[in-house]
């Protein structure tokens, strides 16, 4: 019995090792925690666009993975793409933005 004991307690580590492993982000997978803090990235990131009321009009998706924000979509003028990147650097937590923006 005791030897059964110690095969089921390597056995449900070993399985406990290998869905902990599951839970992990690989370069174009993010985990569950990563997903989390992307979100709240990309909400602050559209706040803080939606505040400004140059912005606010404009067609600006935000999209973030991994800590790097990337803004696409379509505005006014060059001043109005600058503005938006500025604004998404600024958030705390954003690592880099790729600015994909164009002109209407």
């Amino acid at each position: 019995m005791n030897a059964f004991t110690k095969f089921l307690s390597a056995f449900f580590m070993a399985l406990t090792l290998l869905t902990a492993a599951g839970c992990a982000s690989t370069q174009k997978h993010e985990g569950m925690g990563e997903y989390v803090d992307d979100s709240v990235l990309t909400a602050k990131v559209k706040a803080a666009i939606l505040d400004d009321p140059a912005l606010s009009a404009a067609e600006i998706n935000v999209e973030t993975f991994k800590g790097v924000v990337q803004l696409s979509g379509f505005v006014n003028s060059r001043s109005d793409i600058n503005k938006a990147a500025d604004i998404a650097r600024n958030i705390s937590g954003v690592t880099s933005v790729k600015n994909d923006m164009r002109l209407k």
